[in-house]
């Protein structure tokens, strides 16, 4: 008998980040299984009708039903409570009529959906908590410390790893701070470590090189924990050294913002393109990089995070800019030499760490070690293999205690 899955996440399947780490992963598993995906949905995404039909006939394609919810933001907390309650009803409903057996769950919102549905059919869950939630808002100034929203969270988080079957993290950093939380003395779930993987099919080296001048990129979001202004610092201290150097931002929907930064830091406006990309234009901008950033404010959140770009940007062949005290990143570029990771941004800093970066783009085996660090540890089968594992081993405890 197939395995019956349903699947929550709270990110929506129209969005780049759903497409790539949730229907990315789900399409392969589900060969042999019956999975159950809910989702929430943007206004502006789900008016999108082209797209919109485009990923349903994706999802539909490998044989996933999918149930799409309307995604509410305002006012903020009524909103997420109005789609707990809308996503909990839905779950239970769905674990009963399918009797689910696994109910995976991406982060804390979706989690308590997911508890819901375990508490109501008997499901097993696996709780994907991806990072330290709680905290990440804490430390992108978006919730006080000792506030309501902080202190409800972490009980949450509290909560979904008591009634855990099993725990999915992205590094091995949180994986070992999990174990030093008193109330899990004794009481640990199963943890697997499974960071961002991507799908190294579409994101791999250009197949020519291209005469150009050094251009250093970065993918994704900027604000709260991601380090715009020191990314900016970083190409500059680029250009001091290589003076034709170009800088390529790839984001949605944040132009405005980026510009305004780079203004504020007198880079010129001629040798920075911000662009907006398509999922499908995405491997082809990383290819034109020579150089990429994934730098992220240093914190006690930081330690699970395990940034989707990193994977890309290796499995295109380009090295990276990170920083010390994020996730497993300082291990990683040490251990593969495919990256420098900056401790600091001062000034002297700045220009130490782009002078490194330059040489490692110049040494000539960078790109097979950095195609190479992306096969083996980021690569879409080895996390897909993974979760079929951790479903395989639930699935058989589930059958040993009936």
């Amino acid at each position: 008998m197939s395995q019956r899955i349903l699947y929550i996440s709270y990110d929506g399947m129209l969005e780049p980040l759903g497409q790539s780490q949730v229907v990315a992963y789900l399409e392969k598993l589900a060969p042999g299984r019956k999975i159950h995906l809910i989702s929430f949905e943007k206004r502006e995404d789900w008016n999108d009708r082209e797209q919109r039909e485009a990923v349903r006939q994706r999802i539909a394609g490998a044989g996933i039903s999918w149930h799409p919810l309307r995604y509410h933001k305002r006012p903020t907390a009524p909103a997420t409570a109005y789609d707990i309650a809308a996503g909990s009803a839905l779950a239970i409903a769905l674990a009963l009529r399918h009797r689910i057996q696994i109910v995976h769950v991406r982060s804390y919102v979706a989690g308590l959906m997911g508890l819901a549905a375990k508490r109501a059919s008997g499901a097993r869950l696996l709780f994907d908590m991806r990072g330290f939630w709680a905290d990440e808002r804490v430390d992108g100034n978006l919730w006080p410390p000792d506030g309501l929203l902080y202190r409800g969270a972490k009980s949450v988080e509290r909560r979904l790893l008591l009634a855990a079957d099993h725990v999915v993290t992205l590094t091995h950093a949180s994986a070992i701070e999990l174990g030093k939380f008193p109330y899990l003395e004794g009481r640990m779930p199963p943890v697997s470590v499974i960071p961002t993987c991507a799908d190294l099919d579409r994101f791999r080296p250009m197949a020519d090189s291209v005469s150009r001048p050094f251009t250093f990129g970065y993918v994704g979001s900027v604000g709260t924990r991601y380090l715009l202004e020191d990314v900016l610092g970083c190409y500059l201290a680029i250009r001091r050294l290589e003076p034709d150097a170009r800088m390529v931002i790839a984001n949605r929907g944040q132009h405005d913002t980026i510009r305004s930064a780079a203004s504020c830091l007198h880079v010129e406006p001629g040798a920075l393109d911000v662009v907006s990309a398509t999922r499908d234009q995405m491997p082809g901008i990383i290819q034109g990089f020579d150089a990429a950033a994934a730098l992220y404010k240093p914190a006690f959140s930081a330690l699970a995070c395990a940034p989707t770009k990193l994977a890309e940007y290796l499995g295109c062949g380009v090295p990276c800019l990170g920083n010390a005290g994020v996730g497993d990143v300082e291990e990683l570029f040490e251990e593969r030499k495919v990256g420098v990771a900056v401790s600091g941004f001062s000034d002297e800093e700045m220009t130490a760490s782009a002078r490194q970066l330059i040489a490692l783009t110049r040494e000539p085996d960078i790109q097979h070690r950095c195609r190479t660090a992306a096969l083996e540890l980021f690569s879409l089968p080895a996390g897909v293999g993974a979760y079929e594992g951790i479903y395989r081993e639930m699935i058989e405890r589930e059958d040993r205690a009936a």
